[in-house]
């Protein structure tokens, strides 16, 4: 199956929740005060949507021709 341009934002934002949800409570176990959920996905969501970005740019730096 071919997933077209158009679904993948979707499908990409669908996974990222996804994986913050699996994430977000092993952040919320790690910090050492009492922290809400709802910060614990926050922080998690915003540590997946910086290491988007960081491999996003590191692909754009080392391979321009493709953008």
């Amino acid at each position: 199956m071919a997933i077209s341009k158009r679904n993948r934002v979707p499908i990409g934002l669908f996974l990222l929740l996804c994986f913050n949800l699996l994430l977000a409570p092993a952040v919320q176990a790690a910090t050492p005060i009492a922290e809400s959920r709802f910060s614990a996905y926050t922080i998690t969501l915003l540590g997946l949507v910086t290491l988007c970005l960081c491999v996003y740019l590191f692909v754009v730096i080392f391979q321009p021709e493709r953008f």
